[in-house]
């Protein structure tokens, strides 16, 4: 007990402070003795030294901000001599922890203090969760020196055996703080301060290795950089020597998207659009994808046409000499084309060019059946304009995008079919023709229908935004011509956003003027021939015209006198014929064979479909345009038929629905009509519609059916002149119905007289061609008496009664 007292005794020792710095026990330090404080304490450690043996003793305290710290360390002063630099210093040891006491006087200019010294011994054997720790800071210690490259430090480390004076030999760690270093300097116990010193190596390491990793990660990036910033530079020079060799100049391949830019025409809303993306570019890497996407986008939207514009041909009275020239007919589009010029030319002469921020555009739909030149109508109506002319095919078009394009996102993504043929046309105010409309589709990617709502409306398509694009395009100015062969297929909401035409078909003179001065040249030329080669008269072209044809338009006609000028051709050829030759009716069964068409009266009267009781001639309306369509009724045998109604040739409901309404009304007003309306009862009745392979349906044959059964059950053939058309009702009304211009047109190519229309079509008469009506006795009807009284032929003595007909 004396010898641990003896051995704690107070010491009083000359303070040597350290500012911002520590010394633990065991390190080695060399302190510069030009500081006043520092060479008082060594010469004061001195001074007392004389008198005692030993070394001279000092006491190190850290002072941080100007506070001395409550702990310090007992140094000896090893050696005094010059530094490096040549300064006076002293080389001290440190020895051990000594607890700063009360301060005290003693001789020199020194701080006298008197201090205890601090117990640090450890326990023998160690206990083995020290000697764990021990070995833990040995291996930080180990590989912290070893990435520093200070290997012969490695062993004085792994031979320190002592906790405490391992602990202390984190004191020359650079890495530490000084409130670490005092943290370490206070902590009396050597377990504890082994624990600290630990875990103070263990995050440094830690950080270390993040640090190295970011390093490294950051050095990589640079590396990937330079290597491509090289290898770019040298592809410029190939590129600058590649183009020296092909004689090129250096600007022809410039980029500058900016000065392009500047350059360009465009809209202040679309440059600000245009100068973003090019700041993107900037900004992007020369291998980003997007920078490839906004490359596209920059040459599309600069490719456009915005500042482009076609002056409009005002010379109102050349416009209309050009459409008669190049169209026979087709009055309706014509007036509409001439309309639309004289008013643009009257506000242009006013000023008005421009109101609300649109223009005066026109959409207009055209509709009618094949061949009536709907499609050839749009380049000659851009003719005469003045303007430029582009199709649009949107037949089987099925993907919305195709009208709005896609999002740029996309890979491969495009602009619509709008935008593509404003770039194509080259000008803001085209003539555009959107083909066959009525054949577009919709399924799982959108409905191109519903996106050309705002492409047609006149009031909102000067700001259509393409999803390509991005950016607002006017096309208040454009032209739209849509084209279609059936009404019914287009929206009623985008067929409300356009002007409906329609073109019903030519007449057999407007065929014969069409084949003359259109067609006939045309197929000279395609079968090498010259006009004065061969020539085709009039009567052979109506005889074409009426007979090997029969169609609203002109393409099987085209067909017809291409195939009989390949025929001359050919003989020409052999040897058989020599021209020039001009070919007549009478040639044309030898040169193209029969006729396929011939009218129901110019045939035998006995080969004639109405020279039996219950078949009757209606008329229709097909996608092919109008046509005659009979209707074949007949009575089953009592004893083999059931009594009702049989309706074949695939038929719709609306067109059964008419049927019954028919049978209904007979057997009502039977007894009135003097007909035996018994054998309805007792018999079943069969309509059939010949050609069965086409659909139909629709109310207008039920005057036709109606007619059928009344001839069949009266035994009275029904007129082979007369065709009719309406729908009829319970009480025998005839109701009004649609296409009578197209009906009447198939009626007069048929060969028929003689046309029964409702009463309230009467108007409907005004758009008839008065060539047609002049051949054509048209009769208005409101009653199915009426129609009987008209249809049916006189009763002969002998004429058979309801006798079962063929279907």
């Amino acid at each position: 007990m004396a010898a641990e007292s003896a051995a704690f005794t107070p010491l009083t020792l000359p303070v040597l402070p350290l500012d911002d710095e520590v010394v633990l026990p065991g390190m080695v330090v060399p302190l510069d003795l030009s500081d006043a404080e520092v060479r008082a304490a060594v010469e004061a450690a001195q001074a007392a030294a004389r008198s005692e043996p030993g070394k001279p003793r000092v006491l190190l305290v850290p002072r941080i901000d100007g506070t001395h710290a409550a702990t310090g360390v007992l140094g000896t002063v090893e050696q005094v001599g010059r530094l490096a630099d040549g300064d006076p210093g002293a080389l001290i040891r440190g020895r051990g922890r000594v607890r700063v006491g009360a301060g005290t006087s003693g001789p020199g200019a020194a701080l006298w203090v008197e201090g205890t010294r601090v117990d640090e011994t450890v326990p023998e054997p160690l206990p083995g969760q020290v000697a764990e720790l021990v070995t833990e800071y040995k291996a930080l210690a180990t590989a912290w020196l070893r990435k520093r490259g200070a290997w012969q430090v490695v062993d004085r480390v792994q031979a320190i055996d002592d906790v405490s004076a391992l602990a202390d030999n984190s004191g020359y760690s650079p890495f530490l703080t000084t409130e670490q270093k005092v943290e370490l300097l206070e902590t009396a116990d050597p377990v504890a301060r082994l624990k600290l010193a630990t875990q103070q190596l263990r995050d440094h390491l830690a950080e270390q290795d993040v640090a190295e990793s970011i390093a490294k990660d950051v050095q990589e990036g640079v590396d990937k950089q330079q290597r491509e910033f090289l290898l770019r530079r040298q592809l410029e020079a190939v590129r600058k020597e590649l183009r020296e060799i092909n004689g090129e100049q250096d600007g022809e391949e410039s980029d500058d998207y900016r000065a392009r830019v500047e350059a360009a025409d465009l809209p202040e809303k679309v440059r600000e659009a245009v100068l973003k993306e090019v700041d993107k570019l900037e900004r992007s890497s020369d291998q980003s994808p997007e920078g490839s996407w906004i490359r596209t986008w920059l040459d599309t939207v600069l490719e456009m046409p915005w500042s482009e514009r076609t002056e409009d041909a005002y010379d109102i009275q050349g416009a209309q000499t050009v459409l008669d020239a190049e169209h026979a007919g087709l009055q309706d589009v014509k007036e509409r084309i001439t309309e639309y010029l004289a008013v643009r030319k009257r506000r242009g002469d006013r000023g008005l060019g421009v109101v609300g921020g649109r223009r005066g555009g026109a959409v207009l739909a055209l509709v009618g059946p094949p061949g009536v030149g709907k499609t050839s109508l749009g380049e000659s109506v851009a003719h005469a304009m003045g303007r430029k002319f582009v199709r649009v095919a949107l037949g089987g078009v099925r993907d919305e995008a195709e009208i709005r394009g896609h999002r740029r996102t996309y890979v491969g993504a495009l602009p619509g079919r709008i935008v593509r043929a404003i770039k194509e046309a080259g000008s803001m105010n085209p003539v555009v023709l959107l083909d066959e409309i009525d054949k577009v589709g919709s399924d799982f990617r959108g409905d191109p229908a519903a996106a050309l709502l705002e492409v047609l409306d006149p009031a909102q398509n000067h700001t259509f935004r393409d999803h390509y694009l991005e950016v607002e395009l006017d096309l208040s100015d454009v032209v739209f011509l849509a084209t279609a062969n059936v009404l019914e297929a287009i929206p009623e909401a985008l067929l409300d956003r356009m002007e409906l035409v329609r073109l019903d078909g030519y007449t057999e003179d407007e065929k014969v003027v069409i084949a003359r001065d259109h067609l006939l040249p045309r197929q000279l030329e395609r079968a090498g021939l010259e006009a004065d080669e061969v020539a085709v008269d009039e009567g052979a072209l109506r005889r074409l015209a009426g007979e090997y044809t029969r169609e609203a338009g002109v393409r099987t006609l085209e067909r017809s006198i291409a195939r009989l000028l390949r025929k001359v051709a050919a003989q020409h050829e052999l040897g058989e014929r020599e021209l020039p030759f001009t070919v007549t009716d009478a040639d044309l069964r030898a040169l193209i064979g029969r006729p396929h068409h011939v009218p129901e009266s110019a045939q035998d009267p006995a080969e004639r479909r109405t020279s039996v009781p219950g078949v009757a001639t209606g008329l229709a309306v097909t996608g092919a345009g109008g046509d005659v369509l009979y209707v074949e009724a007949s009575l089953a045998d009592p004893e083999t038929g059931a009594a009702g109604l049989t309706l074949t040739g695939q038929l719709g409901d609306v067109m059964k629905e008419s049927a019954q309404i028919a049978l209904s009304f007979l057997r009502s007003h039977g007894a009135e009509l003097e007909l035996p309306v018994g054998d309805l009862k007792d018999r079943g009745a069969h309509i059939h519609f010949p050609a069965g392979a086409v659909p139909k349906d629709g109310p207008s044959a039920g005057v036709t059916m109606t007619t059928a059964l009344a001839s069949l059950l009266s035994g009275r053939l029904v007129r082979t002149d007369v065709a009719m058309t309406g729908e009829v009702s319970l009480t025998g009304r005839v109701l009004p119905i649609g296409g009578v211009k197209q009906k009447l047109l198939a009626a007069h190519r048929a060969g028929v007289t003689t046309v029964i229309i409702p009463k309230r079509n009467e108007p409907d008469l005004d758009d008839v061609p008065a060539e047609v009506l002049d051949k054509l006795d048209v009769h208005a009807v409101s009653d199915v008496r009426q129609v009987l009284e008209l249809a049916l032929a006189p009763a002969t003595s002998g004429a058979a009664r309801a006798t079962p007909v063929a279907a």
